[in-house]
């Protein structure tokens, strides 16, 4: 490859970048589900007849989520044998299946195994690819152009929901599953044709990974068994997992909480599509920190802004310390996204990334499932949304101590340097 679009490949490899970006808005439509819970209620209600829960209702997006994370570690292997173009249309067409199928749904359990289930899967392979790509083309850059590809996930609800709020008002709800499902399909195969890795070996040129920061660049190549035998791979892990727990922990509640400080219902809805702006520049914000300042010094930059937050909200609970440590929340979210998948092609390299970032995103999967549950469990023990923020900075202050003493590049022994 002497070019790529008719560029040279440093500046070539900037298209996988948008290409990844625009995909990632396809699939991160998951986030508005919010938007289709009522629709969803009043149609199996009202038009089916049945008794369902708002919890019903709510579940596809937990299972999704769930299933996006597992289905990560499973995919690595697909990708070396099919190549990332034809995974992420596979990705793609099980997200449309989802979408598609789900519309026939009689029941809120089908509804679950037919978006959560097929569609989570799907996500999570297409998912994996993409930053993939990302991370293997960008050994010099690897944090911003991870930031930039996920952003369109954190970016996806702030347009999809306004296009599925019309869609649902025009042509009811499930018709809406069916338009998203073929154009999920439809977009994501035309945009995936370009897709490829790098030839083996190669280099940004003028670019000299010796002279770099041994956690800066990405000196280490391991295999998943390999990366599994590190100190290091513990210490992602568990900041990772902390970094999601709390942050899903505390997004969880933005609206509940901000009603209980005094914010306007309405204003509180508003203030959860504008926080999902922080959301989505956290990752090439983080990803971009983590480039500059080594991983371990963006990790703790991010746990002392939660605890920031947590400090805050626990001690001045008001409407402008509200909108001010949910935006560092929000942001610092998804500024994990960006640091995870970065710090694991810097301290593990890229020979067997997909892998090795689908053990790591399992994290993710944890989190996603216990912070909500530990917000409900808290509010329930104490009557009131507001003792999260002691938990949290708990967290926070654990989460500092595990990256200070764990997250740093991993030792000669189980890996094998270049």
């Amino acid at each position: 490859m002497a070019s790529l679009f008719g560029m040279p490949l440093e500046k070539g490899r900037w298209v996988f970048v948008a290409i990844g970006l625009s995909i990632n808005l396809c699939l991160g439509s998951i986030y508005a589900w919010s938007v289709f819970v009522e629709p969803l209620y009043d149609y199996y209600t009202g038009s089916l007849g049945l008794a369902v829960t708002a919890n019903e209702i709510l579940m596809p997006f937990s299972v999704y989520l769930v299933f996006l994370a597992v289905s990560m570690p499973f995919t690595g292997k697909i990708i070396g044998k099919f190549g990332p173009r034809d995974v992420t249309i596979l990705g793609g067409v099980l997200v449309g299946l989802g979408w598609l199928l789900s519309s026939f749904s009689h029941s809120p359990l089908m509804l679950i195994v037919l978006y959560g289930v097929v569609g989570g899967i799907g996500g999570g392979v297409a998912y994996s690819v993409l930053v993939a790509v990302a991370a293997c083309w960008f050994p010099d850059h690897r944090g911003l152009a991870v930031g930039i590809t996920i952003l369109g996930i954190g970016f996806s609800a702030f347009f999809t929901a306004n296009i599925a709020g019309y869609l649902i008002e025009a042509f009811g709800v499930m018709n809406t599953f069916r338009i998203f499902g073929v154009m999920t399909i439809f977009l994501v195969f035309l945009l995936a044709q370009p897709l490829k890795f790098p030839d083996t070996g190669w280099i940004p040129r003028g670019w000299n990974p010796d002279g770099r920061e041994p956690n800066v660049a990405g000196h280490c190549e391991c295999t998943r068994s390999r990366m599994l035998q590190t100190p290091s791979f513990y210490g992602l892990f568990a900041c990772y997992f902390i970094g999601c727990l709390g942050g899903l922990m505390a997004i969880s509640i933005t609206k509940p909480i901000g009603t209980e400080v005094g914010v306007e219902a309405g204003l509180a809805t508003f203030l959860v599509g504008f926080f999902s702006i922080f959301n989505g520049f956290g990752r090439p914000f983080f990803g971009i920190l983590t480039d500059l300042v080594t991983p371990r010094n963006a990790t703790m930059v991010s746990f002392i802004l939660i605890a920031a937050a947590s400090i805050l909200m626990w001690q001045i609970p008001t409407v402008p310390v509200y909108v001010i440590a949910f935006a560092l929340l929000w942001g610092c979210l998804g500024g994990w996204l960006a640091i995870a998948p970065t710090t694991t092609g810097n301290y593990f390299g890229t020979c067997d990334y997909p892998r090795c970032y689908g053990i790591v995103f399992l994290a993710y999967g944890a989190g996603a499932v216990a912070g909500p549950q530990l917000a409900a469990f808290i509010k329930t023990s104490t009557g009131t949304y507001a003792g999260v923020f002691p938990y949290l900075l708990a967290l926070s202050l654990v989460g500092l101590v595990v990256a200070f003493i764990l997250l740093k590049p991993p030792a000669e022994g189980p890996c094998k340097r270049d």
